[in-house]
């Protein structure tokens, strides 16, 4: 087959790409990364002549103009997971939230919505006919092969990563060439607390452990810490730059892991064009849908599988509200239950939650005798194991009520000691 020429025939404009969607229409495009960037931008054109379109998408990291206000009626964002981009739209009923374990995504999409398109970026064609999604595995993979209709985004500085990764042009409708420039996101220097949980954290890693890490200031600051570890590998729903520096030092091998030996393994990636470059066909690099890497049975087989978490405040049982404030919602549950989950299972394993004990300047304690009103538990009491905080570790399970209220009070900001053991409902 002549693959070149069946991309000439595949290849459209942008314009007609926006013109295949009919209101009403469900459209799903990548996480983050993933989203296609000038099919998406395009689709506000079409404001007057579209009614109830849906685009379900996690994490958006570009500010697309449909989020506009007064948009919602033609086209109506349903957030999987917010970012700073959506979580005004989503408090403000201008958009949708769908609650949802990241590693059951691609069933809900497929077994609860009917998907009239997908629209995902991908990396330019190989000379075997396979685009590959890229930075945003996850979910597109799989709803591909759902979706009445596949457009794909061709990128040139989508980096071609590999695993099970790819989709051939003859299971593409239409394509179409953007050069958006990729979303990055900055890396985020750890202060003097986050430094300090890090270390608390580094001490719970043994050598020879297979870790799942997020982004931010706290994940970076672990990533410091590990630099005296020997032999660690990967298996995380996302790809961050603290690993590359890992890497680099030698300090993640894969040496050790007790499956995909060798393979760095993840599902989407998201940070600067370091980590994009270094992901660019890299063997050691295998990313996959989120139903493989977030499946807790599949995280389980990991040997001393580690996964770092973190939340917005966790109560006296240990419950961890990661997702809202009150009932704001702030992020979503993404794969924390998940790894949680899986964690715990693995020989050697566990699971940490690690915060700052303050938040709001030091003005209110985040570990609290009882959650928020409205608050959303994201890691329940008969999950949660270690929770973390620049005072120390709490290891709370198999504890009893009254000793998971005693040890969190112990890592509590000083300030707030008193008064939590004044109000703490499980204490004698």
């Amino acid at each position: 087959m002549d693959y070149r020429k069946l991309y000439r025939e595949k290849l459209i404009s942008i314009e007609d790409a926006v013109a295949k969607v009919k209101s009403g229409d469900h459209i799903v495009t990548g996480l983050g990364c993933g989203g296609a960037t000038a099919i998406l931008e395009e689709m506000v054109t079409r404001k007057k002549e579209l009614k109830d379109v849906v685009i379900h998408q996690m994490l958006p990291l570009y500010n697309y103009r449909y989020f506009q206000e007064g948009m919602e009626d033609s086209i109506r964002h349903n957030s999987w997971f917010n970012s700073p981009y959506t979580r005004k739209m989503v408090n403000d009923k201008r958009a949708d939230f769908t609650p949802n374990f990241f590693h059951e995504s691609p069933a809900l999409f497929s077994n609860y919505h009917e998907i009239n398109i997908l629209i995902a970026a991908v990396s330019p064609m190989d000379r075997h006919g396979y685009f590959s999604f890229g930075l945003s595995v996850d979910y597109t993979k799989p709803v591909a092969e759902h979706a009445d209709l596949v457009i794909l985004e061709v990128n040139q500085a989508m980096p071609r990563t590999l695993g099970d990764s790819f989709i051939h042009i003859s299971e593409v409708d239409y394509l179409v060439e953007s050069d958006y420039p990729l979303p990055e996101l900055p890396v985020s220097e750890p202060d003097e607390v986050e430094l300090r949980i890090g270390e608390y954290v580094a001490e719970l890693i043994e050598d020879g452990s297979t870790l799942q890490l997020g982004i931010g200031g706290i994940p970076n600051a672990i990533t410091a810490s590990l630099t005296d570890k020997k032999d660690l590998g990967i298996h995380s729903e996302m790809l961050t730059d603290g690993m590359v520096d890992l890497v680099e030092k030698g300090v993640i091998t894969n040496r050790m892991k007790s499956i995909h030996k060798g393979k760095i393994i993840g599902s989407f990636a998201a940070g600067t064009r370091r980590l994009y470059e270094f992901l660019d066909d890299n063997p050691m690099v295998e990313m996959h849908p989120v139903s493989y890497t977030n499946d807790p049975f599949i995280i389980s087989q990991n040997y001393k599988m580690v996964s770092i978490n973190s939340c917005i405040e966790v109560d006296l049982l240990g419950q961890c509200a990661a997702e809202t404030v009150g009932i704001t919602q702030i992020s979503g549950t993404g794969g924390q239950t998940d790894f949680v989950r899986g964690a715990v299972k693995s020989p050697g394993g566990k699971s940490i939650i690690a915060l700052k004990s303050t938040a709001l300047k030091g003005t209110k304690s985040t570990i609290v005798p009882v959650l928020s009103q409205g608050a959303v538990v994201t890691t329940g009491k008969n999950d949660v194991d270690y929770i973390v905080t620049e005072y120390g570790v709490a290891h709370l399970r198999g504890k009893s009520a009254s000793e998971r209220a005693e040890a969190l009070i112990n890592i509590a900001h000083p300030d707030f000691r008193a008064e939590l053991r004044r109000q703490a409902p499980y204490l004698r």
